[in-house]
């Protein structure tokens, strides 16, 4: 697909997203069961970044902005940036339009390796044993459709979607019996990595998913060029002297890396990483330079305001938010497939 902007709007559109992005942050505060307008919102940040403000809050509404909901949409910006950046890898790795974490079994894998922590190993290794258990219950989940997938030696993409779903059912399936012989009340707690919700953002959660999404945004960069060359085909990749088979395994731990961390934080979050990653292509092409970023930043925009209105609709409540997205990207496919 060729670019229908240059360089310049090219600059310009990742700007005009980023301040989007930080006005959206800012604005997303002030949405909840208890409103706030943007300059009280506005106010609390400064005051809480050290100015000295004065300004009509009080202390509660304070606590509710800077403790509760700022941690909520940073998460929620990081996971939407993340899962995206997986989506346009996976795509870009398997030349299948329709890879996507949730669909190729990977968030049902990670979403596996949390509840076995939460109802039965507890913090074997402290505030890492969620992250690393989703890390590998992702890996392992990849790796075994890919195996699945594979044909010959070749990874054959008309099979990945096709494996992808029945390892997800079967993975879900395995979550199902673990919750329904484990304890009934831990049961409860754990129909949050079910649906999916930002609700457990806390400040001193946030480092791990932070460095998680830098570091695999930097690394997805380095492999732009064997990802645009993977776009082509395998042999058109081989003929540029990248090795294919290295590149494909570390996209594949890239993913299953970001995808465990953001699961074990915000639950199996559905379809960010396949709708996301074709909006960036309309808008600057298939280049992954161009597109890595856009997805990102597109993927944080979406997640956030998906997030505003999980918590307004049915408001004090909070709406999953896999449940959101889940719609939205069941009708995001069904335009995909009716378009071939």
């Amino acid at each position: 697909m060729k670019p229908i902007i240059g360089q310049i709007a090219y600059r310009a559109l990742i700007l005009g997203l980023l301040a989007l992005l930080t006005l959206s942050c800012v604005l997303a505060l002030g949405f909840g069961s208890a409103s706030l307008s943007p300059t009280q919102v506005g106010g609390i940040v400064l005051d809480q970044l050290g100015f000295s403000v004065n300004g009509n809050w009080s202390q509660g509404q304070q606590q509710i902005v800077w403790l509760i909901r700022a941690p909520r949409v940073l998460l929620g910006a990081l996971v939407g940036a993340g899962l995206a950046m997986v989506g346009s890898a996976l795509q870009a790795v398997t030349r299948n339009p329709l890879a996507d974490p949730h669909l190729l079994g990977v968030s049902s894998g990670a979403a596996l390796g949390a509840v076995v922590v939460v109802m039965y190993l507890g913090r074997f290794a402290g505030d890492l044993s969620l992250p690393l258990a989703a890390f590998i219950g992702a890996l392992g989940s990849m790796l075994l459709v890919l195996n699945l997938a594979n044909r010959q030696g070749r990874l054959a993409s008309d099979r990945l979607l096709l494996a992808g779903v029945a390892v997800s059912f079967v993975l879900m399936a395995l979550v199902n019996l673990l919750l329904y012989i484990g304890d009934p009340h831990a049961a409860g707690s754990v129909m949050f990595w079910m649906l999916g919700g930002l609700g457990l953002a806390r400040w001193e959660l946030l480092a791990v998913p932070a460095i998680c999404v830098l570091a695999g945004f930097v690394l997805l960069l380095t492999l732009a060029r064997p990802l645009n060359a993977l776009m082509s085909g395998e042999q058109t990749a081989v003929s540029l002297g990248y090795d294919t088979r290295k590149v494909r395994w570390q996209v594949f731990v890239c993913c299953s890396l970001l995808t465990g961390v953001l699961v074990s934080q915000a639950g199996a979050i559905g379809f960010v990483g396949l709708m996301l990653p074709h909006l960036a292509r309309y808008l600057v092409g298939a280049e992954h330079r161009r597109l890595i970023p856009v997805s990102a930043l597109l993927g944080a925009l979406f997640l956030v305001w998906v997030d505003v209105a999980a918590r307004t609709l049915i408001a004090p409540q909070d709406l999953p938010i896999g449940i959101a997205t889940a719609a939205l990207g069941g009708i995001f496919f069904v335009v995909l497939l009716r378009r071939g």
